[in-house]
């Protein structure tokens, strides 16, 4: 498995990572056996990091990947590269509130990650989203004191703008942002990620399949009940026939080159810098063996130039999250899409 190091300061990670949030609801009911199963195929193929929230499931997600830690090899385990987000209120019907990134949060919500993983330290910590009513260099100052405790080894963030990425790497490194970037989710490349390449940190994509809705497996009948999707404007009646057009212009990029929708979409953000993991959210083993193929498949200019074609940017219909979600996203106070 190729390695790629997270920003100047960051570890060194597979090029490829495991978002395990859909293996705790977020699409619908989901397999505990075969969730952790998953996971350990994506350690016994290499795959290192491993990305989750401990608002997943309410730290179901967590407490998930510290079982499937615990009981992977242990060579496969000491590899691992866990990157929690934190900060997200839920209720006991699931539902969301607000956002907590004070210091003391911090280190009250970092206490109950490490208990729910199993293991004494977090590779990477970052707060889910800016909170508004808390500078974000105490929220980064209060994970910088967990790292000299011990508890933390590196500062991440997610879904925030150039500016504070920037008072942000002022206080401490920052190895990554985390951000949504895919084909049709490409507002970063006007000024976060340019930010983020003169300051060295960074980018676990996220969203690079824009929740199966670019990975040629989903189709209108699919969003069920517990599935966010269903609320989705990408997803909506209003949308989803535009958006699923575009899936259709890349199906046939895609078969030209004797690859999968989703593998086009996977490569397609891999091949925009060395600097950039995509996460993959696969909660099965097939769908994770089909993700793995996209490391193997190498872009030609000519066919991401015809990629370009049958996806321009900004040529999706819908804002990635519903409005409420999105007066929470930092990175998008400029209009990024």
């Amino acid at each position: 498995m190729k390695q790629l190091q997270l920003g100047r300061t960051g570890p060194h990670s597979s090029a490829i990572g495991l978002g395990c949030m859909g293996m705790s609801g977020m699409y619908g009911p989901s397999d505990r056996a075969e969730s952790i199963a998953t996971i350990h195929a994506a350690l016994e193929a290499g795959v290192t990091l491993l990305d989750t929230g401990d608002f997943y499931g309410s730290g179901h997600n967590e407490m998930l990947i510290g079982e499937a830690l615990k009981s992977a090899p242990p060579s496969r385990r000491d590899a691992a590269i866990v990157s929690v987000k934190f900060g997200a209120f839920r209720d006991p019907a699931g539902g969301w509130s607000l956002y907590d990134a004070r210091p003391a949060a911090v280190k009250n919500f970092l206490a109950y990650s490490l208990q729910r993983l199993g293991v004494d330290h977090i590779d990477i910590y970052r707060p889910a989203r800016l909170d508004p009513n808390v500078p974000i260099e105490e929220t980064v100052g209060a994970i910088g004191d967990m790292i000299k405790a011990g508890y933390v080894r590196h500062v991440g963030l997610s879904e925030v703008g150039a500016a504070t990425i920037r008072r942000a790497a002022a206080v401490h490194p920052v190895s990554d942002l985390q951000i949504e970037y895919s084909l049709i989710s490409r507002g970063i490349e006007d000024e976060i990620l340019p930010a983020c390449r003169e300051l060295g940190i960074g980018i676990t994509a996220y969203g690079v399949l824009s929740r199966g809705l670019i990975s040629g497996h989903w189709n209108k009948a699919a969003a069920g009940k517990g599935d966010f999707r269903a609320v989705s404007p990408r997803f909506s009646a209003d949308n989803v026939d535009h958006n699923l057009a575009l899936v259709d212009a890349l199906r046939k990029v895609a078969d030209a080159k004797g690859v999968s929708v989703a593998q086009i979409a996977i490569a397609w953000v891999a091949a925009q810098g060395d600097d950039i993991v995509p996460l993959v959210g696969a909660r099965t083993r097939s769908r994770l063996d089909e993700a793995l193929g996209a490391l193997s498949v190498t872009l030609s200019a000519d066919e991401l130039a015809a990629i370009e074609r049958a996806v321009p940017k900004g040529a999706a219909a819908g804002d990635r999250y519903a409005a409420a979600q999105m007066a929470h996203l930092d990175s998008e106070q400029r209009g990024h899409a």
